[in-house]
């Protein structure tokens, strides 16, 4: 089947129409920067641009980068506080005349890894940790998602929220080495290991591109994969999302 999948982030929408037996994209990706700031007008523009650009006349799966419930955000997470309770699924149908289908963006992409990617068969605890402008994460148990894990909202030692202190926005903002970077990012993995201790943790958003250039400043000693679809997942995911909702 095909759909096209939206992926909404803190610096970057993306979209491309996706097979969503295989994951594969059937269309280039097309990008537009996130506007700022990134209000609920500003975005449903961007969303309405998507659609004209790629002349879709279906439902849409979208990659949202919030916390979600039934397709409301409960937390503005990295965009404008005037998300926040908004019934987002409902506010991009009637901005675009369309259904859409939306959800956490790092539950998604980790939909997408689990079902076809670097956690396919994988049985017990699988985490996926995106990383971007925040910390996204994604909790599957035997393939199985227990949605709204917000790993990127843990407490690091000085008692200040993990994401602002090792996200990729940080690691720019700060103009952070890759090795001071990725020593950040394991304080992390090791919280994660502590608290879940994880069969596997995935990887995955922009940085996951160069992890042969971190990896071995990362000591936990949980098993780790770097994301088949990369920073594709939350597109991939959110097709395959909608595609579930379709045929339910």
């Amino acid at each position: 089947m095909k759909v096209l999948g939206m992926d909404i982030g803190g610096s970057g929408i993306k979209a491309a129409i996706v097979d969503t037996k295989s994951g594969e994209l059937l269309s280039e990706r097309h990008r537009i920067a996130t506007p700022k700031p990134a209000t609920p007008e500003a975005i449903a523009k961007v969303v309405q641009e998507m659609v004209t650009h790629f002349n879709w006349k279906k439902a849409i799966g979208c990659s949202f980068p919030t916390t979600i419930i039934d397709g409301k955000c409960i937390h503005s997470g990295n965009l404008s506080p005037l998300w926040k309770n908004i019934q987002v699924d409902d506010f991009f149908k009637n901005t675009c005349n369309i259904p859409f289908y939306v959800s956490n963006d790092a539950d998604l992409a980790g939909i997408a890894e689990v079902s076809l990617g670097a956690g396919k068969g994988k049985k017990g605890l699988v985490i996926v940790v995106t990383i971007g402008t925040g910390i996204g994460s994604g909790l599957f148990y035997n393939g199985k998602l227990i949605p709204n894990l917000e790993l990127g909202k843990l407490l690091h030692e000085d008692g200040n929220i993990i994401e602002f202190f090792c996200a990729d926005s940080i690691r720019k903002k700060e103009k952070l080495t890759l090795k001071e970077w990725s020593l950040r990012l394991d304080i992390l993995l090791h919280q994660i290991n502590t608290i879940f201790s994880p069969n596997l943790i995935i990887l995955g958003g922009g940085i996951s591109k160069k992890h042969d250039e971190f990896k071995h400043y990362l000591s936990s000693d949980v098993k780790i994969k770097i994301a088949k679809f990369k920073n594709n997942a939350g597109i991939i995911g959110a097709a395959m999302y909608a595609r579930k909702k379709l045929n339910e």
